[in-house]
Parts: structure tokens; sequence; C-alpha cells
């Protein structure tokens, strides 16, 4: 991930997590997610079967704030963020999830500049996209 032209994180192999969060969102659903997270088997095994998860793989974990995740685009075609939090709800949420990650993981876990206008490059092995709401967990 580069800001203007500056690489401010990387990982190998884990997790890249865009991580929106609406004006409704708590620590709760916070913890809900890390939780989740760190549990969620999608790495494979030895056998190519998705069994595992990011601790048994020693992976890890690079977090992006992603408010444009909750646009809604209903009406007219220009989407709208109202439900995204604004900055003095979404930035702490922000860092308790990313040091609730760093709990979970026990190491660091890099992240973007929120905010930031940033370039962001994926390799999305497999490729697995998951997405959760912690609104809905399904």
């Amino acid at each position: 991930m580069t800001i203007a032209g500056e690489v401010i994180s990387k990982i190998g192999k884990g997790m890249m997590i865009l991580l929106g969060i609406e004006d409704a969102d708590t620590e709760e659903d916070v913890e809900w997610l890390c939780n989740k997270l760190s549990k969620l088997r999608i790495f494979s095994d030895e056998n190519d079967a998705m069994n595992l998860d990011i601790n048994q793989i020693e992976g890890s974990f690079l977090v992006v704030s992603q408010f444009t995740l909750h646009a809604m685009t209903k009406k007219g075609n220009r989407p709208s963020y109202i439900h995204a939090a604004p900055p003095a709800v979404a930035i702490p949420l922000y860092e308790y999830f990313v040091a609730q990650l760093q709990q979970t993981l026990g190491r660091p876990v890099p992240t973007g500049q929120f905010g930031a206008d940033m370039q962001v490059n994926l390799t999305n092995d497999g490729p697995v996209t998951i997405v959760m709401d912690s609104k809905n967990p399904e």
C-alpha cells in the first residue's frame, strides 16, 4: 500500500481487511468481527482444503479504512455515504479494531492511513473474498 508513491504497509500471506465503519457500530461489533476474523478457516491445509486460520499459517492482517463500503446507490447515480460513521466515531473504532487484532495475533497489524488517498495493491489468492457484517452475522 502506498501514499504519494511511498510504501507505508505490506504483508505476505494473510488477509487484507477493508474496514467500513457505520454510524451505528460499537465496540461490541468490533469485538465480534475481530473474533470471527481470527478464527476464520480460509487458508489451505496440506490437502488443499480451506481448513486453517490466520494463526495456523502465521499470517498477517492488513487493515484499510474504507468508508465507501457503506455507499447507498438506490437513488440517483451519486453514491450516498450517510450511514458511514463520521471521523469522530470512525477513528476511535478503527483504532480499537486494529488494537484488538494485534492482541489476537500477538504482533503488530499493518494499516493504511485513515482518510488518506491510498493506492492499494492486492493479490487475491484463490480468490477468496468474503463480506462480513456485524449487523447481519450470517
